[in-house]
């Protein structure tokens, strides 16, 4: 029973910490507890299960969490150019609209939401530190592991603290609240501070286990994947301007491939069988699974659960009776087709959108749907037409997308069980289930080593790695149509015993240049990773962001008008603004990030 996890406990703390956080929270403390209780293996674990629970949010079944989602599905997709943001119109969560359309100030409400809990999370780190400090090995036998899992989420939350923001104040348990109020933001660059991060991490490396009694509490190859994680940014070193790449460091590259062989040659992980086991209630916590985020239902916590509310909105309408955030965009379904030896169309913008929607009288028609394509564009999309996962009533259908006129007919298969599974919560939240967040997976460390050994000249090895991800897609079941897909897609058509696509995925010959095998990667993460939260900041530490964005709102504005006019701004929209209550929280020490103007 997922119940039963150690994570899931976790909430019932928050309260006691409350005391703890009181710079950075505007409600007064809840209560409060002795030092002597604290101190103690049950009054320190309070502490350190407040921390855990943050992975979920610091107040993860606030519905509101889902505008500043732990699984940046806004900040994340669609930033970049995977996803529109959906629902009723460009009004409805207008929030999300400024960040796709990049009409961000300091007075925006995410953003600063975002800082918020996250300098929250990071607080409550501090404070079970605090307590741990000033512990024995007799008062709290596993004093040193916990001080390890504390420094490993404290990483965590200052890692996506920094990639959001750049400019962050760097601050642990030793610096009191007055202190921590006034450290200012631009002390250290974006180098520096990925490696305090990157030292916050290898430093414990040594007193985490390699596994852990309790699901979801940190262990050493947990660590040691964040890590290269962390470094795999840190590698990509910019211009503190306009954030180009002027050097690429191969000392980090090196550990990066160094930490991703241990963690394969563990013997502990693998990919799951078939790409869909992904999105499988059974499939948590499995061998794919590196770092899950736990969530639960039906745990007495509420009516549901500790469900996953940062995508509270983003089921579909139809048999979810969902709100329909976040939809791929079609620039996303165009990058799945592939060539005549099943590998990507690394200029697929040049070709017609694959699977267009037309509509005559009231009938809609798909076109141009015959091109080859990657499997994973039926894993990962839900088309019109096409059988959605295990569902037996109806194909996906164009009318489970709100607002069609704007956002098009297609919805987000990933991150939902099938809507006749047991696993489903029955009522709102749309969607629920207790599946966990696939924070990192043993595909990730694979393209992260790959990514690391094709910048490193070894373009062999790299590749090797991005075909064994290649492979499993190749592997796993094929989706298929419900109708046939030149005809309606209204439920009415006849039934049609085929693949919804013409799939064709191939591996690439271990031969190819080193700029090929870059693409290759770089492709190989958009395709394997869609929806995941990652795109944007993966554009960012490579530097192309302007490039990739610019081009994506040019193919894309004559479908989508509310693209018409947006641009891109490199050195400016890379990163969100500093807020206007954080720079008064400051004490206005804080600087803003460039483009933005003056507080």
């Amino acid at each position: 029973m997922k119940t039963r996890y150690f994570i899931l406990a976790a909430v019932a703390s928050l309260a006691m910490v409350s005391c703890n956080e009181s710079v950075f929270l505007d409600n007064p403390p809840q209560a409060t507890v002795s030092e002597e209780l604290l101190m103690t293996p049950e009054g320190s674990d309070q502490l350190c299960m407040a921390a855990y629970a943050a992975l979920m949010g610091p107040n993860p079944q606030d519905w509101s969490v889902c505008w500043y989602p732990v699984t940046h599905w806004s900040t994340g997709s669609v930033r970049a150019d995977d996803a529109y943001k959906g629902g009723g119109g460009t009004g409805d969560g207008w929030e999300t609209h400024r960040l796709e359309t990049f009409t961000l100030d300091a007075t925006d409400p995410v953003s600063d939401s975002k800082w918020f809990h996250l300098c929250v999370s990071i607080q409550r780190c501090n404070s079970a530190l605090r307590v741990l400090n000033k512990c024995t090995e007799e008062q709290v036998p596993l004093r040193d592991r916990r001080i390890a899992e504390m420094k490993v989420l404290r990483a965590h939350y200052f890692f996506e603290l920094q990639r959001m923001y750049n400019q962050i104040p760097w601050y642990d348990e030793n610096m009191d609240d007055a202190t921590v109020q006034t450290t200012p933001n631009n002390e250290f660059t974006r180098e520096e501070l990925l490696d305090k991060i990157a030292q916050e991490i290898s430093s414990v490396l040594d007193d985490l286990p390699e596994t852990q009694p309790e699901v979801g509490r940190v262990n050493r190859y947990m660590a040691k994947a964040y890590l290269a994680k962390v470094l795999l940014y840190r590698a990509y070193e910019q211009n503190p301007q306009t954030h180009a790449v002027v050097n690429v460091d191969r000392k980090a590259l090196e550990e990066v491939v160094s930490l991703c062989k241990d963690i394969r040659n563990s013997g502990r992980y693998d990919l799951f069988n078939d790409f869909q086991e992904l999105d499988l209630v059974s499939s948590d916590n499995g061998k794919e699974c590196i770092w899950d985020i736990q969530f639960s239902m039906n745990d007495g916590s509420n009516s549901a659960g500790r469900v996953n509310w940062s995508h509270l909105l983003n089921t579909p309408q139809g048999p979810y009776n969902g709100d329909g955030f976040f939809i791929p965009s079609q620039d996303l379904i165009n990058s799945y087709q592939t060539t005549e030896d099943g590998l990507p169309v690394f200029d697929y913008q040049k070709l017609p959108d694959f699977a267009s929607v037309t509509i005559e009288g009231d009938k809609a028609l798909i076109s141009n749907y015959d091109h080859n394509v990657d499997p994973r564009l039926d894993f990962v999309i839900g088309r019109p037409n096409v059988t959605w996962k295990t569902y037996q009533e109806t194909p996906c259908l164009g009318q489970w997308v709100r607002d069609r006129g704007t956002y098009g007919y297609n919805s987000s298969k990933r991150f939902v069980v099938s809507p006749e599974s047991p696993d489903m919560y029955p009522g709102w939240p749309w969607g629920a289930s207790a599946m966990n967040w696939h924070m990192i997976r043993y595909a990730h460390i694979l393209l992260w080593e790959a990514e690391a050994h094709i910048e490193l000249g070894e373009v062999s090895q790299g590749v090797e790695l991005i075909n064994m991800v290649r492979e499993r897609a190749a592997t796993s079941e094929y989706v298929k149509a419900w109708t046939d897909p030149s005809k309606c897609f209204d439920g009415t058509c006849p039934d049609f015993d085929g693949y919804a696509a013409n799939y064709k995925i191939g591996l690439y010959p271990t031969t190819i240049s080193q700029e090929e095998a870059r693409q290759a990667v770089r492709t190989e993460n958009r395709l394997e990773c869609a929806m995941e939260g990652e795109r944007f900041f993966d554009l960012v530490r490579w530097g192309i962001a302007a490039e990739v964005m610019n081009s994506f709102l040019d193919v894309e504005k004559d479908n989508r008008v509310y693209y018409q006019g947006v641009t891109f701004t490199s050195g400016k929209d890379e990163y969100l603004p500093i807020t206007n209550n954080q720079y008064k929280f400051s004490g206005r020490n804080y600087v803003q990030n460039p483009g933005y103007g003056q507080f």
